[in-house]
């Protein structure tokens, strides 16, 4: 029992440790849900916007993480 309760300790982590990057990557699939199921445009506008706002999303994280080891 005690492996689950690590386990879920870690993933409760893993989205708590960063909330900057978990509130940008909700607000990317909210989005793109809208665009997806909430117009008229074909569904792979949305899928297409979670794709690169994914992406962005992962290098800006990545920029910010090399910029605070560099720093220190």
């Amino acid at each position: 029992m005690s492996l689950i309760a690590e386990v879920l300790k870690e993933l409760v982590g893993m989205f708590v440790g960063d909330a900057r990057l978990s509130a940008a990557v909700l607000a990317v699939v909210a989005v793109s849900a809208v665009v997806a199921d909430g117009t008229q445009l074909d569904p792979l506008v949305g899928g297409g916007i979670l794709l690169v706002g994914c992406l962005l999303l992962v290098v800006e994280s990545a920029r910010r993480h090399a910029r605070r080891v560099a720093q220190r």
